[in-house]
Formats: structure tokens, sequence, C-alpha cells
């Protein structure tokens, strides 16, 4: 009896895979400053199909596993998405914050969408928006949706510093 072999039977045999090959992205950089931010990374990637979130709170890192790049690309965005911010460790996959702030001063500015699980979380906004040249202010509280920022400031400064703490949000109106 004659074997025939498919290329499939071949790849398999020679060590390839037929099936795509898992994606692993690193960001660095995340605020994950207790257990209920690591839930939160952990509730935000339960929307992505396929995705699996792995968190270390004391490196401030997501190691997010996937099966191709468009997924873990999603599961990168839902972490946006949910308040957090980092550095990719793929060129290929990248960590977009779209804050809708205009350039330009303002006295006031609505933010909403940031992670504010605990004191902490509180404690890096106020850190991260006090280095705002102009900021006078800020009324972010444990748990809250949204929050204002006042003084005479840059609203995109003031997503550039919340993104360095490894936040992210958008402006309001």
């Amino acid at each position: 009896m004659k074997k025939i072999l498919t290329l499939a039977s071949i790849l398999v045999a020679s060590g390839w895979s037929t099936q795509a090959a898992d994606t692993t992205v690193k960001l660095s950089n995340v605020h994950l400053c207790c257990n209920s931010c690591v839930k939160g990374v952990d509730k935000a990637n339960t929307s992505v199909t396929g995705a699996k979130a792995q968190s270390d709170k004391d490196a401030g890192t997501v190691t997010i596993n996937a099966p191709d790049k468009p997924t873990a690309q999603k599961a990168v965005d839902a972490l946006v998405a949910a308040g957090y911010f980092g550095a990719s460790s793929d060129p290929g996959i990248k960590v977009t914050a779209t804050s809708g702030a205009k350039n330009g001063k303002v006295q006031s500015l609505k933010v909403s969408g940031v992670h504010l699980c605990c004191n902490k979380c509180v404690t890096s906004v106020t850190d991260a928006v006090s280095k705002v040249p102009g900021v006078k202010g800020n009324t972010a509280a444990k748990g809250v949706e949204s929050f204002d920022v006042t003084g005479d400031f840059n609203a995109k400064d003031v997503f550039a510093e919340l993104n360095k703490a490894g936040l992210s949000g958008k402006a309001g109106k």
C-alpha cells in the first residue's frame, strides 16, 4: 500500500506547524500597585477570546499570550480601554491611547476612564498630573469614573504624564 503525503504531513514531519504561531508580548511600566489593579487587567482581558494576560505586580509588567498578533493587539487595546498603559516589547503590537485631548492650554479638563481602584492609584494620578506645568489641582478619588484637572495647562500633557505612569484615559466634555 502506497502512502500519499500531503504538504501538511510533510511540514509536520519536518517539524513545521500547520497552525499560526503563538504571539507573546510583554508590556512594561504598567500601573499595577495592588491586587485590584491585577484583577482589573484580568477583567479587561476576558473580553478577548484566545488571549491570556499574566501580570507581575512587582515588576509592573503584563505578558499577553495569544494565538496571533491581531488577537494580541485586541488584548492590548482592551487594557488601554480599561485605563492601563505600558510599553510594548513587540514593535508590531502598538500601545496606543487616544485621549481625544486637544493640543493647547485649558483651565479645566474632565478626565475619564483612568483606572482608580485604590488610594495608591489616586496618588499615582496626582503625582503624574502635578508634573504638568500649570496644573493647580485635581479631584481624582478612589473608584470615580471621572475627575477634573484645573489650572492653566496643556491638556495633551496631562495624558502624556498619565501614560508615563502606566495609566490611560479620555478627555471628557
